[in-house]
């Protein structure tokens, strides 16, 4: 992945990236399948590789395919970028390790999930009741924000269509 995106840093060609972008996802999902978490994996090769891989390719044939090159060195950009990494990875330092059954998600959390779910949502599949109950509103932004992305590409597809026509 790291190869990857290094790649992609230095390509200039805007194809190359968009298809390196596609393969990053593809092996994000990999990653993620590793991590038993298969329905994360699953939205992320098709929206991250399918769907976005193919608006990007459509946003594409009406531009140009080669990047302009800089006017000077993006220092300022990059320092941020590494600072804010750096932050992240300090921040993880003091989580459980992955998978570690005294994580506190596993000796809290999921226990009152699995015992309180049938008195107070009453839905038999627990994945479920968690989706649309504990995270309702997570999983309305997170259809709202999908909604409004798909509306938008729809409404830019339309206005460009038009415009074609005589």
């Amino acid at each position: 992945m790291a190869v990857t995106v290094c790649v992609i840093a230095n390509t200039r060609n805007l194809f190359s990236v968009i298809v390196l972008g596609g393969i990053y996802s593809f092996l994000t999902a990999t990653v993620l399948v590793a991590m038993d978490a298969v329905d994360v994996a699953m939205t992320e090769a098709s929206v991250g590789a399918g769907i976005s891989t193919v608006l990007l390719l459509g946003a594409l044939h009406l531009c140009r395919s080669e990047e302009a090159r800089p006017m000077h060195r993006a220092w300022l950009p990059m320092l941020i970028s590494v600072a804010v990494g750096g932050l992240l990875i300090f921040g993880t330092l003091g989580l459980p390790a992955f998978s570690d059954p005294q994580a506190p998600i596993h000796t809290h959390v999921v226990p009152r999930y699995l015992e309180d779910i049938k008195h107070e949502v009453d839905v038999p599949n627990v994945v479920t009741a968690v989706l649309a109950s504990y995270r309702g509103y997570d999983t309305l932004g997170e259809t709202t924000v999908v909604f409004t992305a798909g509306a938008g590409v729809i409404v830019l597809l339309r206005r460009r269509s038009k415009k074609r026509k005589p």
